[in-house]
């Protein structure tokens, strides 16, 4: 039989098991919401930005480990997933795009809302392809959803012109899943060689990336961190993958990573990277990073390998596949590990060099927010955030239940995040507690998608940190700019936005926290509504700073504490 396009499009994705949607209609794309019109078996969630849709595809991703997925029409429809194409290129998630085109006699003409979608956003994706036959689309599709997901996850966009949405083929759909490609598992000597490697090291750290939360490995991270007995660091993107408590966890390494990560990494003589690709953010100026360390690097993209740091040792692979090799082997050979003293050492560091902060009478800390928002949470809570201080101190003070537990913006850093990446993952996770920590210009650039959330029946919670400036800049400036605060101030107190009445406005409830002793029950009255978005506008200092930083283009040997005071560290 004969289908229009667009109905070869649905048939394909339901057949790849796609279900959920999330997008705008438009001219281009018309078609295809046409026939999604008559498909129950496909949900699709009505956004009010491209870029909320983006976002929201990206966190149904990394909460529920399946490809998602977002539509928009041709022109500024598709610019406007850009941004959020670029973010999950960034992070590794795997998102597919479909875009609607002009008609095909129409390209190349200036047509009404058409752009070249494909070469602009080819640098953001794994693979930008553009279809003009209707009998090609279900191949596309099934090669578009593979090359997203299989190696290193990553979006992918499928830009189809209406006359082939609009036209008819035969459905000659796939019948058989492509099996995903996998590199072929290291061998033997491999695998000996660098158990040898770690089991002679005295400062081992293992540094664990965004890699280990994709290839599912967080179990064997820890056997093989017992194993061993080296001591752990994970990225933003890998927090939640070792658990908070451990006494082998020293916590998020980098810029606003805790003294111990930091210290750890640099003091190092060998360095595991475990699905990580040595971003500046965490090895600071990269010529005096780790001095004395030997690199192995552990990935499943061979373009990571020695790209920043030259790795040592290197093995090109699924962390799924090789970190239970290495923990098997490693326990096989019944060697003491000679790590005693290096464990003291950075025990020391983490007791002598504790994360806190101080508090001000009558002044609400946004770091004692996120200390009770973790309390009060529960047991498989996922948490979004959007960029900046507050997204800092969420990855600093949240106690995190596992992995594809905290969902961020690291690589591209893109304010707006939070809530429609909650709104996403709530749609992938419906029996999930969602929290979108924001801050409040990070709030404003997205809290449209609270209609959304409201009107799609997706109950998430919002902590929007409320310092009235753009937090983080402020801070660079008052460190590095003399304290100029230009063009960081978003409004004096009686000119914010009422933020408590934006939500309701949104069809959400909207509470107000000003005083600490306030906060553990107002968090626990969001928590018991269930019928609605709950937003609490936490209103906080201007002045709090992220501690500790290792401030832009130094050694991370100058990581500072809090305001000039620097650590000490013994020599090695």
């Amino acid at each position: 039989m004969e289908y229009t396009g667009a109905r070869i499009a649905l048939r394909t994705l339901l057949a790849e098991g796609v279900d959920t949607l999330f997008g705008i209609p438009g001219g281009a794309v018309l078609p295809l919401y046409q026939e999604l019109h008559t498909e129950p078996a496909v949900r699709h969630i009505l956004v009010r930005h491209e870029q909320g849709a983006g976002h929201a595809a990206r966190g149904y991703a990394q909460a529920g480990g399946r490809l998602g997925v977002c539509v928009a029409t041709s022109g500024p429809g598709a610019t406007n997933l850009v941004t959020p194409l670029m973010d999950a290129f960034m992070d590794s998630v795997p998102v597919l795009a479909l875009t609607g085109q002009v008609p095909r006699h129409l390209l190349g003409t200036s047509a009404f809302q058409e752009t070249d979608i494909c070469a602009i956003a080819a640098p953001v994706t794994k693979e930008a392809i553009q279809v003009t036959d209707a009998a090609d689309i279900a191949k596309t599709l099934h090669h578009a959803t593979h090359t997203a997901l299989e190696g290193r996850p990553g979006p992918v966009l499928v830009d189809i012109t209406k006359d082939a949405l609009q036209a008819k083929a035969a459905a000659h759909l796939p019948c058989d899943p492509r099996p995903m490609p996998t590199p072929l598992p290291p061998g033997p000597e491999e695998i000996a060689t660098l158990v040898r490697v770690l089991l002679d090291a005295r400062r081992p750290v293992l540094y664990a990336g965004g890699g280990i939360v994709a290839s599912g490995a967080h179990r064997a991270l820890v056997d093989l961190a017992e194993t061993v007995q080296a001591p752990v660091v994970t990225t933003l993107m890998a927090r939640g993958t070792f658990p908070d408590g451990h006494p082998l966890y020293l916590g998020m390494p980098g810029m606003h990573g805790t003294v111990a990560a930091v210290a750890a990494l640099q003091h190092a003589d060998l360095i595991v990277a475990l699905g990580a690709r040595f971003d500046d953010r965490v090895t600071g100026e990269l010529d005096t990073f780790a001095p004395e360390a030997v690199v192995v690097h552990l990935d499943i993209d061979p373009r990571e390998i020695s790209r920043k740091r030259h790795a040592d040792h290197a093995l090109v692979g699924d962390l799924a596949v090789v970190l239970p090799l290495l923990g098997a082997r490693a326990a096989a050979e019944r060697r003491a590990p000679r790590t005693g003293a290096w464990l003291c050492r950075v025990e020391d560091w983490k007791r002598r060099y504790p994360r806190g902060y101080e508090t001000q009478p009558g002044v609400l800390s946004a770091q004692f927010v996120m200390e009770r928002l973790a309390v009060a949470s529960g047991p498989g809570t996922v948490y979004t955030t959007g960029v900046g201080q507050h997204q800092m101190w969420a990855a600093q003070y949240l106690r995190l239940p596992g992995p594809r537990s905290f969902i961020t913006s690291g690589g591209a850093g893109t304010m707006g995040f939070a809530i429609p990446a909650a709104l996403g993952a709530r749609a992938a996770r419906p029996d999930a507690d969602i929290w979108a920590v924001d801050g409040d210009g990070s709030f404003q650039m997205t809290c449209c998608e609270l209609a959304t959330c409201a009107a799609a029946g997706l109950p998430v919670k919002v902590a929007v940190i409320n310092n009235g400036v753009l937090g983080m800049v402020r801070q660079w400036q008052t460190l590095f700019y003399d304290g100029d605060h230009a063009h960081t101030d978003l409004g004096t107190a009686h000119r914010r936005p009422d933020i408590v009445g934006l939500a309701e406005a949104n069809g959400c409830m909207g509470l107000r926290c000003e005083r600490a002793e306030d906060v553990d029950t107002i968090l626990a009255a969001a928590r018991a509504v269930t019928g609605c978005p709950v937003v609490i506008d936490f209103v906080v200092s201007p002045d709090e700073m992220v501690w500790p930083m290792v401030p832009p283009g130094v050694p991370n040997d100058d990581v500072l504490v809090a305001r000039d005071l620097r650590p000490t560290f013994d020599p090695d």
